[in-house]
């Protein structure tokens, strides 16, 4: 492993060591990633696709899942409509329309297609409705999390040269001045 790349992992360890603190991972939640890897190595998005950088974040993430029994969504680029490679397995439990794509670096981006590679089963989903997002390089998640989104703030503020933006999301205030809340 080059030294970036060395350097970039131990970013990323730094990073989820910080979610851990605040306990942003949870068992069976829904995590949706995106990831400008031209971003994270100092570039425009969406100019400069790094597979190498992309299998490192896809091995950070995956080593969560495992311990968290998370549901991956990955959200590919505009070219795909910033549709979401995910495991079949996640698609069926929560009803998520399967769409016919194939991602790759020029048309989803790296990470994507990374994960379209090695996810068990994966389909790629058009929407996703998730409880926590993680946003590499400002590639706007907001549009798969559920609706009430709430910052989530970590002494990490980039991974490379991307800007990281981080939301967990909690249910919707509803019924007015007579109603109670937890």
């Amino acid at each position: 492993m080059s030294e970036e790349l060395r350097k970039l992992k131990d970013e990323l360890d730094q990073i989820v060591e910080e979610l851990e603190e605040i306990d942003f991972f949870f068992k069976g939640a829904q995590l949706v990633i995106g990831c400008s890897t031209s971003e994270i190595i100092g570039e425009h998005i969406g100019k400069h696709s790094s597979m190498p950088v992309a299998e490192v974040v896809f091995e950070a993430f995956h080593d969560i899942q495992i311990k968290y029994d998370l549901h991956l969504l990955f959200q590919g680029c505009e070219h795909i409509n910033r549709a979401l490679t995910t495991a079949r397995k996640t698609s069926t439990e929560f009803n998520y329309e399967e769409v016919s794509v194939v991602p790759h670096r020029g048309a989803g981006g790296s990470l994507s297609e990374v994960a379209y590679k090695n996810l068990d089963n994966a389909v790629v989903v058009e929407f996703a409705k998730a409880d926590i997002g993680i946003d590499i390089g400002q590639t706007l998640i907001g549009m798969h999390m559920k609706h009430v989104a709430v910052p989530v703030r970590i002494p990490s503020k980039v991974l490379g040269s991307a800007h990281i933006t981080l939301a967990k999301t909690r249910p919707k205030l509803i019924g007015g001045v007579r109603a109670q809340y937890k």
